[in-house]
Protein backbone atom coordinates (compact mmCIF):
# COMPACT_ATOMS: atom_id res chain seq x y z
CA UNK A 1 0.00 0.00 0.00
CA UNK A 2 1.45 3.57 -1.11
CA UNK A 3 1.04 4.92 2.41
CA UNK A 4 1.84 1.94 4.77
CA UNK A 5 3.06 3.61 8.53
CA UNK A 6 2.73 6.87 7.06
CA UNK A 7 0.20 9.91 9.29
CA UNK A 8 -2.07 11.66 7.21
CA UNK A 9 -3.76 15.54 8.41
CA UNK A 10 -6.69 16.11 6.66
CA UNK A 11 -8.75 19.69 7.65
CA UNK A 12 -12.51 19.14 6.55
CA UNK A 13 -12.17 15.92 7.15
CA UNK A 14 -15.57 14.90 8.17
CA UNK A 15 -17.11 16.12 5.59
CA UNK A 16 -17.78 15.86 1.75
CA UNK A 17 -14.69 15.67 -0.37
CA UNK A 18 -12.75 15.85 2.91
CA UNK A 19 -13.72 12.72 4.15
CA UNK A 20 -13.40 11.14 0.90
CA UNK A 21 -9.78 12.21 1.04
CA UNK A 22 -9.54 10.72 4.27
CA UNK A 23 -11.09 7.16 3.14
CA UNK A 24 -8.73 6.72 0.42
CA UNK A 25 -5.61 7.68 2.61
CA UNK A 26 -6.76 4.97 5.04
CA UNK A 27 -7.89 2.44 2.04
CA UNK A 28 -4.21 3.00 0.98
CA UNK A 29 -2.50 2.33 4.36
CA UNK A 30 -2.30 5.73 6.53
CA UNK A 31 -3.38 6.62 9.96
CA UNK A 32 -5.64 9.88 9.76
CA UNK A 33 -6.02 12.94 11.61
CA UNK A 34 -9.05 14.42 11.37
CA UNK A 35 -9.07 18.35 11.50
CA UNK A 36 -12.28 19.82 11.42
CA UNK A 37 -14.93 22.19 13.98
CA UNK A 38 -17.88 19.81 13.93
CA UNK A 39 -17.69 17.14 16.60
CA UNK A 40 -20.38 14.69 15.47
CA UNK A 41 -19.56 14.59 11.86
CA UNK A 42 -15.92 14.04 13.07
CA UNK A 43 -17.08 11.05 15.06
CA UNK A 44 -18.89 9.86 12.16
CA UNK A 45 -15.67 9.34 9.79
CA UNK A 46 -13.70 8.21 12.97
CA UNK A 47 -16.17 5.64 13.22
CA UNK A 48 -16.33 5.24 9.41
CA UNK A 49 -12.54 4.36 9.33
CA UNK A 50 -12.15 1.94 11.84
CA UNK A 51 -14.76 -0.18 9.78
CA UNK A 52 -12.46 0.32 7.21
CA UNK A 53 -9.48 -1.26 9.46
CA UNK A 54 -7.78 2.06 9.89
CA UNK A 55 -6.61 4.64 12.31
CA UNK A 56 -8.21 8.06 12.61
CA UNK A 57 -8.63 10.34 15.44
CA UNK A 58 -10.45 13.98 15.22
CA UNK A 59 -9.11 16.85 16.46
CA UNK A 60 -11.26 19.92 16.95
CA UNK A 61 -9.71 23.31 16.00
CA UNK A 62 -10.54 26.64 14.61
CA UNK A 63 -8.52 26.53 11.85
CA UNK A 64 -8.49 30.33 11.18
CA UNK A 65 -6.59 31.18 14.36
CA UNK A 66 -3.14 30.16 14.77
CA UNK A 67 -2.79 29.37 18.05
CA UNK A 68 -5.51 26.36 18.03
CA UNK A 69 -3.42 24.96 14.94
CA UNK A 70 -0.11 25.18 16.52
CA UNK A 71 -1.38 23.28 19.37
CA UNK A 72 -3.38 20.53 16.98
CA UNK A 73 -0.46 19.66 15.06
CA UNK A 74 1.45 19.56 18.50
CA UNK A 75 -1.17 17.02 19.49
CA UNK A 76 -1.58 14.99 16.28
CA UNK A 77 2.78 14.55 16.56
CA UNK A 78 1.79 13.56 20.45
CA UNK A 79 -0.36 11.18 18.86
CA UNK A 80 1.05 9.46 16.26
CA UNK A 81 4.50 10.49 16.45
CA UNK A 82 5.00 11.83 13.02
CA UNK A 83 3.20 13.67 10.17
CA UNK A 84 4.02 12.49 6.65
CA UNK A 85 1.17 14.10 4.26
CA UNK A 86 -0.98 17.53 5.07
CA UNK A 87 -4.32 18.39 2.76
CA UNK A 88 -5.74 21.16 3.48
CA UNK A 89 -9.29 21.19 2.16
CA UNK A 90 -11.11 23.36 4.64
CA UNK A 91 -12.29 26.34 3.70
CA UNK A 92 -15.73 27.83 3.39
CA UNK A 93 -18.37 30.29 0.66
CA UNK A 94 -21.09 32.37 1.31
CA UNK A 95 -23.48 29.90 2.09
CA UNK A 96 -21.37 28.53 5.26
CA UNK A 97 -19.02 31.09 5.87
CA UNK A 98 -21.18 33.15 8.48
CA UNK A 99 -21.44 36.38 6.47
CA UNK A 100 -24.79 38.33 6.45
CA UNK A 101 -26.29 41.07 4.47
CA UNK A 102 -24.80 44.32 5.77
CA UNK A 103 -21.35 43.26 7.51
CA UNK A 104 -18.61 45.36 7.33
CA UNK A 105 -16.27 44.69 4.55
CA UNK A 106 -13.63 43.81 7.11
CA UNK A 107 -15.61 41.55 8.45
CA UNK A 108 -16.65 38.88 4.92
CA UNK A 109 -12.96 39.58 4.15
CA UNK A 110 -11.78 38.37 7.18
CA UNK A 111 -14.36 35.29 7.47
CA UNK A 112 -13.20 34.31 3.45
CA UNK A 113 -9.66 34.73 4.27
CA UNK A 114 -9.15 33.25 7.52
CA UNK A 115 -11.43 30.05 6.43
CA UNK A 116 -9.59 29.74 3.14
CA UNK A 117 -6.36 30.86 2.86
CA UNK A 118 -4.87 31.72 6.49
CA UNK A 119 -6.16 28.53 7.80
CA UNK A 120 -4.23 27.06 4.62
CA UNK A 121 -0.60 28.68 5.76
CA UNK A 122 -0.91 27.90 9.35
CA UNK A 123 -1.84 24.80 9.35
CA UNK A 124 1.11 24.33 6.35
CA UNK A 125 3.84 26.38 7.90
CA UNK A 126 3.02 24.60 12.10
CA UNK A 127 3.25 21.06 9.95
CA UNK A 128 6.45 22.38 7.82
CA UNK A 129 9.49 21.12 10.49
CA UNK A 130 7.76 17.68 11.18
CA UNK A 131 6.99 16.64 7.39
CA UNK A 132 10.48 17.45 7.19
CA UNK A 133 11.42 15.04 9.45
CA UNK A 134 10.24 11.78 6.90
CA UNK A 135 11.60 11.31 3.44
CA UNK A 136 8.43 11.83 0.57
CA UNK A 137 6.60 14.15 2.59
CA UNK A 138 3.84 15.66 1.18
CA UNK A 139 1.40 19.21 1.38
CA UNK A 140 -2.01 18.52 -0.54
CA UNK A 141 -4.20 22.30 -0.62
CA UNK A 142 -7.94 22.02 -2.16
CA UNK A 143 -8.44 24.96 -4.41
CA UNK A 144 -11.24 25.70 -6.11
CA UNK A 145 -12.47 26.77 -9.78
CA UNK A 146 -13.94 29.81 -8.95
CA UNK A 147 -10.45 31.40 -8.84
CA UNK A 148 -11.31 31.45 -12.67
CA UNK A 149 -14.19 33.86 -12.47
CA UNK A 150 -14.34 37.36 -10.99
CA UNK A 151 -17.79 36.65 -10.19
CA UNK A 152 -17.49 34.59 -7.49
CA UNK A 153 -16.06 37.64 -5.05
CA UNK A 154 -14.10 37.16 -2.26
CA UNK A 155 -14.27 33.42 -2.28
CA UNK A 156 -12.49 33.46 -5.66
CA UNK A 157 -10.27 36.07 -4.45
CA UNK A 158 -9.13 33.56 -1.33
CA UNK A 159 -9.01 30.64 -3.29
CA UNK A 160 -6.53 32.03 -5.43
CA UNK A 161 -4.20 33.14 -2.56
CA UNK A 162 -4.42 29.13 -1.80
CA UNK A 163 -3.19 28.96 -5.63
CA UNK A 164 -0.26 31.15 -5.29
CA UNK A 165 0.66 29.66 -1.52
CA UNK A 166 0.85 26.78 -3.15
CA UNK A 167 3.93 27.84 -5.34
CA UNK A 168 5.33 29.94 -2.70
CA UNK A 169 5.62 27.03 0.00
CA UNK A 170 6.91 24.37 -3.11
CA UNK A 171 9.71 26.94 -3.57
CA UNK A 172 10.15 26.96 0.31
CA UNK A 173 9.65 23.33 0.76
CA UNK A 174 11.82 21.98 -1.86
CA UNK A 175 15.24 22.39 -0.44
CA UNK A 176 13.45 20.50 2.90
CA UNK A 177 12.13 17.42 0.62
CA UNK A 178 8.36 18.79 0.84
CA UNK A 179 6.75 18.68 -2.51
CA UNK A 180 3.68 21.12 -2.66
CA UNK A 181 0.88 20.96 -4.87
CA UNK A 182 -2.94 22.09 -5.21
CA UNK A 183 -6.24 20.41 -6.63
CA UNK A 184 -8.71 23.05 -7.97
CA UNK A 185 -12.28 21.12 -8.31
CA UNK A 186 -14.76 21.74 -10.38
CA UNK A 187 -18.56 20.78 -9.47
CA UNK A 188 -18.51 18.13 -7.09
CA UNK A 189 -21.37 16.00 -5.85
CA UNK A 190 -21.25 16.30 -1.53
CA UNK A 191 -24.89 15.02 -0.39
CA UNK A 192 -25.92 18.69 0.06
CA UNK A 193 -24.74 19.31 -3.58
CA UNK A 194 -26.78 16.51 -4.44
CA UNK A 195 -29.69 18.00 -3.09
CA UNK A 196 -29.39 21.33 -4.67
CA UNK A 197 -28.98 19.78 -7.78
CA UNK A 198 -32.40 17.86 -7.82
CA UNK A 199 -34.22 21.65 -7.21
CA UNK A 200 -31.89 22.97 -9.75
CA UNK A 201 -35.24 22.46 -12.40
CA UNK A 202 -38.64 19.79 -12.79
CA UNK A 203 -37.24 17.45 -13.83
CA UNK A 204 -33.59 17.41 -11.64
CA UNK A 205 -31.52 18.06 -14.47
CA UNK A 206 -29.35 21.41 -14.66
CA UNK A 207 -30.51 24.27 -17.03
CA UNK A 208 -26.37 24.63 -17.50
CA UNK A 209 -24.15 21.38 -17.71
CA UNK A 210 -21.97 21.19 -15.25
CA UNK A 211 -19.06 19.62 -16.85
CA UNK A 212 -18.06 18.82 -20.69
CA UNK A 213 -19.01 15.69 -19.42
CA UNK A 214 -22.35 16.44 -18.82
CA UNK A 215 -22.30 15.67 -15.23
CA UNK A 216 -21.01 16.34 -11.44
CA UNK A 217 -17.73 14.86 -10.52
CA UNK A 218 -17.61 12.71 -7.17
CA UNK A 219 -15.54 13.14 -4.10
CA UNK A 220 -13.69 9.92 -4.77
CA UNK A 221 -11.97 12.05 -7.90
CA UNK A 222 -10.50 14.27 -5.89
CA UNK A 223 -9.40 11.82 -3.66
CA UNK A 224 -7.80 9.64 -5.80
CA UNK A 225 -6.30 12.74 -7.60
CA UNK A 226 -4.94 13.69 -3.75
CA UNK A 227 -3.57 10.12 -3.22
CA UNK A 228 -1.65 10.13 -6.43
CA UNK A 229 -0.13 13.90 -5.83
CA UNK A 230 0.85 12.86 -1.81
CA UNK A 231 2.42 9.36 -3.01
CA UNK A 232 5.76 8.55 -4.74
CA UNK A 233 4.06 8.44 -8.09
CA UNK A 234 3.83 12.18 -8.12
CA UNK A 235 7.74 12.75 -7.07
CA UNK A 236 9.02 15.20 -9.76
CA UNK A 237 5.21 17.45 -9.51
CA UNK A 238 5.13 20.17 -7.27
CA UNK A 239 4.28 23.95 -7.23
CA UNK A 240 0.64 22.83 -9.53
CA UNK A 241 -2.47 23.06 -9.15
CA UNK A 242 -4.18 20.65 -11.01
CA UNK A 243 -7.96 21.60 -12.30
CA UNK A 244 -10.48 18.10 -11.51
CA UNK A 245 -13.17 19.76 -13.43
CA UNK A 246 -14.83 17.51 -16.09
CA UNK A 247 -13.75 20.45 -18.63
CA UNK A 248 -15.74 22.94 -16.85
CA UNK A 249 -13.17 25.74 -17.10
CA UNK A 250 -12.57 25.27 -21.30
CA UNK A 251 -16.59 25.90 -21.71
CA UNK A 252 -17.38 28.98 -23.13
CA UNK A 253 -20.86 29.88 -21.00
CA UNK A 254 -22.79 33.04 -22.13
CA UNK A 255 -22.89 34.00 -18.50
CA UNK A 256 -21.50 32.35 -15.40
CA UNK A 257 -24.44 31.21 -12.46
CA UNK A 258 -23.08 33.51 -9.37
CA UNK A 259 -22.67 31.52 -6.33
CA UNK A 260 -26.81 32.60 -4.96
CA UNK A 261 -27.70 30.84 -7.99
CA UNK A 262 -26.10 27.27 -7.69
CA UNK A 263 -24.86 27.25 -4.06
CA UNK A 264 -21.13 26.93 -3.11
CA UNK A 265 -20.98 23.39 -2.47
CA UNK A 266 -21.37 22.73 -5.93
CA UNK A 267 -18.24 24.12 -6.65
CA UNK A 268 -16.34 23.44 -3.95
CA UNK A 269 -14.98 21.12 -1.02
CA UNK A 270 -15.57 20.22 2.81
CA UNK A 271 -17.40 23.43 4.83
CA UNK A 272 -14.98 24.25 7.70
CA UNK A 273 -16.86 22.29 9.85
Amino acid sequence: MRFENRVALVTGGNFGIGRAIAHQLVQEGASVAIVARNEERGARVVTEISELGGVGVFFKTELSEEAQVRQMIDAVIERFGRLDIVVNNAGCGSQNCAIEAGDPPGSRWRNFRGANLDSTYYVSAHALPHLAENEGSSIVNISSTATFHGNWGLYGVAKSGVDALTRSFAAEAAPLGIRVNCISPGWIATDEAADIAAAGSEDGEWDLPPSLLNRMGEPREIATTAAFLASTEASFITGQTLVVDGGLTIIDYPSLPTLEQVGHRLYSHSPQE
